[in-house]
């Protein structure tokens, strides 16, 4: 077998996965699949999802610390093409995982945090958690320095429920 086949193979797995979700997920909500069920390594994973981004069959959006991924069109139409090529066995497993997993990728995609440089020169953080696409709340801090902005977008990533219930219970 050549190089390019098993890569391939990886490539149509992705396509699979993202198009079995209603929702983005992150490259390493892919990378995690593709290690426990022992397909293949970190980079080649990170390199297939590269070689679908370049092809316009993924689309890819960063955010802060995080790459959302979503199948296109494109994708969708080149997976229905080659779907055949992976096995009952690999999209049985696909699925049981997405079935596990899904409560807790789905949350992971829905809590979204940003920063970037202000043309004041400080940092703006933008928190958001959605709902099926549908944002419930957005937050936007201005703080003075770079290591704050990182911090504050962890924070949300960790405490979002919490910070979410205060602020519903004090404005409601």
């Amino acid at each position: 077998m050549n190089h390019q086949e098993p890569l391939t193979l990886y490539k149509l797995i992705i396509l699979y996965v993202l198009n079995q979700v209603t929702f983005p997920l992150t490259r390493a909500q892919i990378s995690d699949l593709f290690l426990e069920k022992e397909y293949t390594g970190f980079l080649t994973v990170q390199q297939a999802i590269n070689e679908l981004t370049q092809s316009g069959l993924i689309s890819a959006k960063a955010l802060a610390n995080r790459t959302h991924l979503q199948i296109t069109a494109e994708g969708r139409d080149t997976l229905s093409y080659f779907e055949n090529r992976i096995s009952d066995t690999i999209k049985a497993e696909v699925e049981d995982y997405l079935k596990k997993n899904e409560l807790e990728m789905r949350e992971e995609s829905s809590i979204r945090s940003n920063y970037y440089r202000a043309v004041n020169g400080e940092f703006e953080t933008e928190l958001i958690a959605m709902d099926k696409e549908v944002p419930l709340v957005t937050i936007r801090l201005t703080v003075p320095t770079k290591e704050l902005a990182i911090s504050i977008c962890d924070n949300w990533q960790k405490r979002n429920r919490e910070i979410y219930q205060y602020l519903t219970t004090e404005l409601f």
